[in-house]
């Protein structure tokens, strides 16, 4: 498969769809290994159920077969205390991975394009996430569509960089553009 360098390409290569019970297993060790490259050592507990729940929704990318790409949104549970989304619908952008040759090819974007238009539909009204410094071009990308920072953690380490995005929607449910 050889490295995607334009992100204009007029055959897109991949189709995209939410991942269905049967993949779950793939899905989940596609994530783990992602995870193994960028943080050695730290993988996810092995109950995919718990990740993948019914309020959940996570999309794949394929190349034919072969798995390429995953990204997710769950229901954000105030696991950090700082944030305050009692009286906000708000989901958690999670486990955005793209394998390394599909990169620069506007697939994370359409991804998390995807993934928004889904949880506008859901009725969400803020995503959350964080990432990390020292993941080439995260924080840039987030930014780039909508996200801002809300905190970066001092940890001299993970300096852990917290995002988040208002969902603007109309009264059909429509998606507004940023101005």
């Amino acid at each position: 498969m050889p490295h995607c360098t334009s992100t204009t390409s007029d055959a897109i290569p991949w189709t995209i769809k939410p991942i269905q019970p049967e993949t779950y297993g793939e899905i989940f060790a596609f994530i783990n290994n992602a995870r193994e490259t960028m943080f050695p050592g730290l993988y996810l507990a092995p109950d995919s159920e718990a990740l993948f729940g019914p309020e959940s929704h996570f999309l794949e990318a394929r190349d034919g077969q072969t798995l390429i790409a995953v990204i997710g949104y769950i229901p954000y549970n105030n696991r950090f205390p700082q944030f305050d989304y009692h009286r906000t619908k708000t989901a958690e952008v999670v486990r955005l991975y793209v394998l390394e040759q599909y990169r620069r090819c506007g697939l994370a974007a359409t991804l998390f394009s995807t993934l928004r238009d889904r949880a506008v539909q859901d009725g969400v009204e803020c995503f959350y996430l964080h990432t990390h410094p020292f993941l080439p071009g995260a924080v840039s990308f987030w930014k780039k569509y909508g996200f801002r920072v809300t905190q970066v953690e001092e940890n001299p380490v993970w300096q852990t960089t917290h995002m988040e995005a208002m969902l603007k929607t109309a009264k059909d449910g429509t998606l507004l553009q940023e101005e």
